[in-house]
């Protein structure tokens, strides 16, 4: 019996997949447990329609990321800290304080976890962070740190 599985079956396959299962284990366990269902013309157009739209819906996503990069790349973010001799900062400027002063200032929202600073910054000046927008996207933020 043909399957569509509607969730993730582990051994037998993912969701979205169509497959070729035993009877038994089909109407018994998949159908049952609603983790599949039954392979038919209208369901088979319904998935076709739904792998079309989840398409577009990734290329929307590509890019809104590819504007969001243009317009993150014209910006500055200031952040201004307590520094002491030699322009080094008492403590350190971290990725969510950048994120919290792009939402402040410029009214972006990007997550923390998406700005990839390897160490804090620890030094006055300019900094160039990257940003990962989207799997396929990268931009780069300048940051410029300013004694308080």
């Amino acid at each position: 019996m043909k399957v569509i599985f509607t969730r993730d079956v582990k051994g037998k396959g993912k969701k979205g997949e169509v497959k070729e299962v035993s009877e038994g284990y089909a109407r018994n366990y998949l159908l049952k447990n609603n983790l599949a269902v039954e392979a038919t013309k209208g369901n088979l157009k319904a998935l076709e329609a739904q792998k079309k739209k989840q398409k577009e819906q990734e290329m929307e996503e590509l890019n809104e990321a590819k504007k969001l990069k243009e317009k993150i790349g014209s910006l500055t973010v200031e952040i201004s800290a307590k520094a002491g001799d030699g322009g080094r900062l008492f403590g350190s400027v971290t990725s969510k304080q950048i994120a919290d002063e792009l939402k402040k200032k410029h009214n972006i929202n990007i997550d923390k976890r998406k700005i990839e600073l390897d160490q804090p910054i620890r030094a006055l000046g300019y900094t160039n962070v990257p940003v990962k927008l989207h799997p396929e996207v990268t931009g780069t933020i300048k940051v410029h740190i300013k004694e308080q």
